[in-house]
């Protein structure tokens, strides 16, 4: 039997109210995507896309860029198997399949926004002091809180060091997606791409590499 995620019913939470802390470290946490209220799995965040969340103790609001997502049984003894069916032959004929499974996604820290007064915020390119708490909710990013984020690009150093992922598919993807939410901004992708070639100066073929994969 299911035993759901704490979480506000559809009406209730934001829509950018995505997922929720299940476990965290200095640099990255684990999140479980919350579940829909119709009979359909959870949507898996894009490779290289932007989250964020809060570290309760200081308030500081945390970025992550998500480095790998995967959709698998609750049960860990048993695996999903193949029943050659539709989705809606699922939802039809099957449709506790839906409720034994679970979407997570792990996200790379790359910064925070400390509160320093009322009014008065600053962006941090680096770890910030404690990653957010477990059962914290996760966020999708708004274009905006991206676009400002991204005036700085120490966080591309970030991301060409996570393990566990292809760095440069990473970085080329997280490039493109901020490219896109500035509307094509050429000037941008130009201090980016050098900022990269100085960051990968000794080492052209990985340079080339994410270059190849950014289509302006």
């Amino acid at each position: 039997m299911r035993l759901p995620l704490p979480q506000f019913t559809t009406s209730d939470r934001s829509p950018h109210h995505i997922a929720e802390v299940i476990e965290t470290s200095t640099a990255e946490f684990l999140a479980q995507c919350l579940d829909p209220e119709d009979l359909s799995f959870p949507v898996m965040p894009p490779f290289g896309s932007w989250v964020k969340s809060t570290d309760e103790e200081s308030g500081n609001q945390v970025y992550a860029v998500v480095y790998h997502a995967t959709t698998m049984p609750i049960d860990s003894v048993h695996r999903a198997r193949a029943l050659g069916l539709s989705l809606q032959d699922l939802r039809e004929q099957q449709p506790q399949i839906f409720a034994m499974l679970k979407t997570e996604f792990r996200a790379a820290i790359v910064g925070f926004k400390q509160q320093l007064e009322p009014r008065s915020t600053t962006l941090y390119q680096y770890l910030p002091p404690r990653p957010p708490q477990i059962h914290q909710a996760v966020y999708h990013c708004d274009a905006q809180e991206i676009v400002e984020f991204s005036e700085q690009l120490d966080f591309l150093r970030t991301l060409l060091q996570i393990n566990g992922t292809p760095q440069e598919a990473l970085t080329a993807a997280a490039i493109r997606h901020i490219y896109q939410l500035r509307h094509g901004d050429r000037p941008w992708l130009v201090k980016a791409g050098r900022t990269l070639s100085i960051l990968l100066k000794d080492d052209y073929d990985r340079l080339k590499v994410i270059l190849s994969q950014i289509h302006p």
